[in-house]
């Protein structure tokens, strides 16, 4: 862990949301470096999918940036195919 200098205009935007979100200022500043990140590594990807792809990483145990620079984070396995009478 370290300490990140930042503008005082990023830090008052960060209490903002974070307030309205119900986030600490870290929290948020960890969100939008989250959804950042894989903005960048996934640009096909809009942020619904995005904040899809940090629950399915939260539920596998975290986000880990080496997963996500491979393209395996999100991926599903093919549903069989489903006979329809």
């Amino acid at each position: 862990m370290g300490i990140v200098k930042i503008s005082d205009l990023m830090h008052e935007n960060l209490r903002v949301a974070g307030n309205a979100l119900s986030r600490s200022i870290n929290a948020q500043a960890e969100h939008w470096m989250r959804v950042g990140m894989l903005t960048e590594m996934h640009p096909e990807l809009d942020y619904r999918e995005i904040c899809q792809l940090l629950i399915q990483a939260e539920l596998s145990g975290g986000l880990d940036v080496a997963v996500v620079a491979t393209g395996q984070l999100g991926k599903r396995p093919r549903a069989a195919a489903t006979d329809k009478h």
